[in-house]
């Protein structure tokens, strides 16, 4: 799918100075919603444009902030979308239907296993991770998850993703030539694939002081009470 949808970009990035943030807006909110729809064919490409002062301002520094902005902008809409859709059909409705929507049943058991397993954190982690990155926020919505809760740790981990995409596509942007959003897609994924394990060392640490400080904290609520 990837391949497919990259390589009919071309034609949208010669018109992204009128249409590209709308673009990146709707597409990301797809993005992050049970529609699948690979993110990188997104951001890449926007901060790519952004670094040749293609977008809208022209002016690539800006440029970029507000491909960011606007690219979480629609991820946190799609995930509202997941959010709220799950809190109002319900698990049996999902189980049963979701796969007409895209909705895999044992790829919604996994999601439920790991929002079970590491609860408001996994909205977080998971935003970081291929694969479970959108159907995260299904579980959030069927245990009714604190919205401002969820808002933040969505937001966290969407606007850390979207900026890793975006700083890559600036990153080739940079480099002499050009290259269509098929070649700046592909080169991005192995860029990603070769670094993942950084990603992933700073997912333990976070999650490591997020419970150490979450520990700390039960320890001296309990003290307090006890005195």
């Amino acid at each position: 799918m990837t391949e497919f949808i990259a390589s009919h970009l071309d034609l949208a990035m010669q018109h992204a100075a009128v249409w590209g943030f709308i673009l990146i807006f709707v597409f990301m909110a797809v993005e992050s919603s049970f529609i699948p729809f690979p993110s990188e064919v997104v951001m890449i490409p926007a901060g790519f444009l952004a670094y040749r002062g293609l977008l809208s301002t022209h002016l690539p520094w800006l440029d970029l902030v507000l491909a960011m902005v606007i690219g979480l902008a629609g991820s946190m809409l799609g995930a509202y979308i997941n959010y709220f859709l799950s809190a109002w059909l319900g698990r049996p409705f999902l189980h049963k239907y979701g796969k007409y929507f895209f909705l895999k049943e044992q790829h919604l058991d996994r999601a439920e296993e790991i929002f079970r397993k590491y609860g408001d954190l996994a909205t977080f982690v998971c935003r970081l991770l291929p694969a479970i990155r959108q159907l995260i926020s299904i579980p959030a919505g069927l245990s009714r998850m604190s919205l401002g809760r969820f808002s933040f740790f969505t937001a966290l981990g969407a606007g850390i993703w979207t900026a890793i995409l975006a700083l890559i596509g600036w990153y080739f942007g940079h480099l002499a030539g050009n290259m269509t959003a098929l070649e700046m897609v592909n080169r991005g994924k192995e860029l990603l694939h070769q670094h993942y394990g950084w990603i992933l060392l700073f997912l333990a640490v976070f999650t490591a002081g997020y419970f150490l400080v979450q520990h700390l904290v039960m320890r001296s609520g309990k003290k307090d009470t006890a005195e």
